[in-house]
């Protein structure tokens, strides 16, 4: 049993044996075999680098070869496109010659382009073999460009009239005409070659102005000429009246015709041309505008006192058409506001100047009505101011700019500016009035101080003086409350009710006089003294001695003689209705009451025979009312 188990065992280890030798068999082949192949890689890697040593310069070769076959073929093309220039020049030159109208506009212009193509190539290129030729491609283009030029001229003078008649437009409200759809088809078409190719300044801008220039000014010269034709004075010393001027119907032929050439403008020229087109277009125009206003300004200082409303509305018509014409085409406001730089300061200036005039009218007379009655140089006066609220608008823009008084200043009505306001400072607010009230009350005032002034040295009598002058008050009033004036000064008329309180005061000085008669004495250290207030007239007479009733009849007599000049002369005087219900209100409220009392007292002093007592009460209440 145990010898079976040994040999067991034997055969094991035996069969271990054999199978690590096969496995050892097996590594020494996988060595060998490794080494062949680390013998192949090495050779592979040598043969490798002896194949890149003989093609690298074989690459090389390649590429240099390469490279100079497409240098051949960029100097065949170059050589190409030089030549073209040469041979296509004799083609351009057909169409350059036969001109845009036989060729046709696109295609002269395709062939001009194509020229200054081939020129730019040619100048790139620079080859003094091409020398002659781009000397000929030169000319050709400015030929070229010579003929597109007069072709616009021409083109744009057939579309042009030499005039219309502006009226048409103006007083139908119709818009001045266009150059046709056709024509600014072509004439911007051209542009767009010439003006994208100028080196300095389009040259068709000339052009266009020198065209259109004409055509507007012989358009406007009746216009312009009719504006100083029409402020001629036909009645000496009347006042102007708002649009009998035709400043109005040529401004607005002249914002019609800039609208209009605007139109054309933007529809031929690029963006960056439309202004100094447009400025060149209506040079002449404009110049001839100025010249209008400058004849128109000369007139107005000749005849500052009646004409000054002519400035007013020369200074609102211009204005408005600066901002009308700054909107729609946002050119030409600062040469309108140079234009009308003269009438500007003739408008501010004239606002003192009124006034002075106010003064030397009043200080000139040398005699006034001995009946008191009014004189025209304060209904004058006061249409003047009622004339102004016709030209509020422009009015208030110059008193707001010369500040509330500023009329009473050389210095500050001589301030001038160049520029132009804007729309909104002619809305008229409550400065605007305000200043304007100012105006009117130092205006009133100027002339009552006149008036009185002279009414001292040429009327005799302040009764008379107060006439005259309550006349003159009362004129005032009645014209501010028959007029625009009124509600721009209501609640400031403030100097009027002086002037009318010191009136009053001047007239019923003789009145007061008079009344002094009807005044007695009472003595309060007699022991009989006579009764006061109502009392029988026999028996107030009873009580006085024989000197106080001949003090008493001398009272009547003098009250009689006092009262019947005073009645004579307020029916003499001429006065204004209104002027003699005041005055006569006056004197009845003055005198009646003290006569009836004296009356009452003392009437039996003569015993009915009239010959001291003139007038019992129903005899002077009847007086007094004959005085209304």
């Amino acid at each position: 049993m145990a010898v079976g188990l040994t040999n067991s065992r034997h055969a094991a280890d035996e069969e271990a044996r054999a199978e690590v030798d096969v496995l050892n068999s097996r590594l020494e082949k996988t060595a060998q075999l490794t080494k062949k192949i680390q013998a192949c890689i090495g050779r592979l890697e040598t043969t490798g680098k002896s194949v890149r040593d003989v093609s690298a310069p074989l690459n090389g070769e390649t590429k240099r070869l390469q490279i100079l076959g497409n240098n051949i073929d960029s100097v065949i093309a170059a050589i190409e496109r030089l030549r073209q220039p040469a041979d296509s020049k004799n083609d351009e030159e057909q169409i350059i010659r036969q001109g845009p109208d036989k060729a046709g506009l696109s295609n002269y212009l395709n062939s001009i382009s194509r020229l200054s193509k081939a020129l730019s190539n040619m100048e790139v290129a620079n080859l003094r073999a091409n020398q002659q030729t781009r000397t000929d491609l030169q000319k050709l283009i400015q030929s070229g460009n010579s003929s597109l030029e007069s072709h616009f001229e021409k083109t744009l003078r057939a579309e042009t009239p030499m005039s219309v008649e502006p009226l048409n437009f103006t007083t139908k409200g119709k818009p001045f005409p266009v150059i046709s759809q056709d024509t600014i088809t072509r004439l911007s078409l051209i542009n767009s070659y010439v003006g994208s190719n100028a080196t300095a300044e389009n040259p068709l801008v000339k052009i266009y102005a020198d065209v259109r220039n004409p055509y507007l000014q012989k358009t406007l010269v009746n216009l312009a000429f009719a504006s100083v034709n029409t402020a001629k004075k036909t009645v000496p010393g009347a006042l102007y009246k708002a649009g009998t001027n035709g400043i109005g119907e040529y401004t607005k032929a002249l914002e019609g015709m800039c609208v209009a050439e605007h139109e054309n403008i933007c529809s031929i020229f690029m963006r960056q041309d439309w202004g100094s087109v447009l400025q060149a277009t209506v040079q002449t125009p404009m110049a001839e505008l100025a010249r209008t206003i400058r004849e128109l300004n000369n007139h107005i200082k000749a005849h500052i006192s009646t004409d000054c409303f002519l400035a007013y509305e020369v200074v609102e018509i211009m204005s408005s058409l600066a901002s009308s014409l700054e909107e729609r085409t946002g050119e030409l406001k600062g040469t309108l506001a140079a234009a009308l730089k003269p009438v500007r300061e003739t408008a501010k200036t004239s606002l003192a100047e009124l006034l002075e005039d106010t003064k030397q009218k009043v200080n000139m007379l040398q005699m006034l009505p001995s009946d008191g009655a009014p004189i025209p140089v304060v209904s004058a006066t006061m249409q003047r101011l009622q004339t102004m609220v016709e030209f509020l608008r422009p009015i208030s823009n110059i008193m707001i700019s010369l500040g509330d008084g500023g009329w009473k200043s050389t210095a500050a009505a001589s301030r001038s500016t160049d520029v132009i306001p804007s729309l909104a400072s002619f809305d008229v607010g409550a400065d605007g009035k305000e200043i304007f009230a100012h105006y009117c009350t130092d205006t009133i005032d100027v002339l009552m101080t006149s008036l009185d002034t002279k009414a001292k040295v040429l009327l005799k009598g302040k009764s008379v003086q107060g006439v005259f002058l309550a006349n003159s008050v009362t004129i005032i009033q009645r014209m501010i409350m028959e007029s625009g004036l009124a509600p721009l000064l209501d609640g400031k008329l403030g100097v009027l009710e002086t002037w009318r309180k010191k009136v009053k005061v001047m007239y019923n000085e003789a009145c007061k006089e008079l009344s002094l008669q009807l005044f007695d004495v009472i003595h309060t250290n007699r022991a009989q003294r006579p009764t006061s207030g109502n009392a029988d007239s026999v028996s107030v007479l009873k009580s006085l001695s024989s000197k106080d009733k001949e003090n008493i009849k001398n009272k009547f007599l003098n009250f009689n003689a006092g009262f019947d000049d005073l009645v004579q002369k307020h029916k003499t005087y001429s006065m204004e209705r209104e002027v003699r219900n005041m005055f006569a209100k006056d004197i009845q409220q003055v005198l009646e009451p003290l006569y009836n009392r004296f009356w009452d007292r003392y009437h039996e002093v003569d015993k009915g025979k009239g010959k001291y007592v003139k007038y019992d009460k129903s005899s002077i209440a009847a007086v007094f009312l004959s005085l209304y």
